[in-house]
């Protein structure tokens, strides 16, 4: 357990940093510059909760079960706000989000790549959804955004007989390049700019630097597969549209 003077520090140092974070958005006028400040507080709450939770049941296999669906179930929330449906659609990301996960978690757990225990099953199942829900969120946000500001060439393609489908197809594919490309170049960039957390987690945990890596380049590649799995779902769940769409929400 941490000491009283090493909790100070930390929050001190978190105090000070989303300071920084809210300052200098306050200063250039964007809005929502509360954002940052606001996720740290439900982070370290959240977070708090969940250490005390998993210290009796990371050993579980229920109760990890337990955790898993709650976290799917937020991300679910999470990422149909964000790209602004109605809960009624919420299906539709849940969907999404459950083909994507489950296929790559089911690829890492049935190759015995990873350990088939609670608390594996825990920690790729957190980080690929926490990645999928991301992804879906962007996806879905980038779709509506590209409907809402290319709608002429929408309707261009309508009044040529096309299906609703085929008329929002590039923006489709488009939606899913760029809600991909961040977590691509993460994954290029990985051991020269980026060090992961997992990498990093599972060295302080004991494992030797090699088995760190590969277990790295496992979560990496499910993340990946996930994301892909996922993104392309939402657009086909999606389809296409007879009315432009509002535009995402800030």
């Amino acid at each position: 357990m941490p000491t009283v003077d090493v909790l100070v520090r930390t929050a001190v140092a978190i105090v000070v940093l989303a300071g920084i974070a809210v300052s200098i958005l306050l200063a250039s006028g964007v809005p929502r510059w509360h954002g940052p400040a606001f996720a740290l507080v439900r982070a370290t709450v959240q977070l708090t909760l969940l250490s005390v939770i998993l210290t009796g049941v990371i050993q579980d296999a229920v109760w990890v079960g337990v955790a898993l669906v709650v976290m799917f179930l937020v991300a679910v929330s999470v990422s149909t706000s964000r790209i602004g449906d109605p809960p009624s659609q919420a299906w539709r990301t849940a969907l999404a989000l459950f083909a994507g996960v489950g296929v790559a978690g089911s690829v890492v757990f049935l190759t015995g790549a990873v350990e088939y225990s609670p608390r594996f099953v825990l920690a790729v199942g957190a980080m690929v959804i926490g990645n999928a829900m991301t992804v879906a969120s962007v996806t879905g946000r980038t779709f509506a955004q590209l409907r809402a500001d290319r709608w002429p060439e929408v309707e261009a393609w309508l009044a040529l007989g096309a299906t609703p489908r085929r008329a929002t197809r590039d923006l489709g594919r488009r939606a899913v390049h760029d809600a991909l490309l961040p977590g691509i170049d993460q994954v290029k960039t990985t051991g020269v700019v980026v060090l992961p957390g997992a990498f990093v987690g599972a060295i302080f945990g004991g494992l030797s630097p090699v088995e760190a890596g590969r277990f790295q380049l496992v979560v990496l590649a499910a993340i990946m597969a996930a994301g892909a799995i996922t993104s392309v779902t939402a657009i086909r769940l999606t389809g296409g549209a007879l009315n432009r769409p509002p535009r995402a929400p800030v």
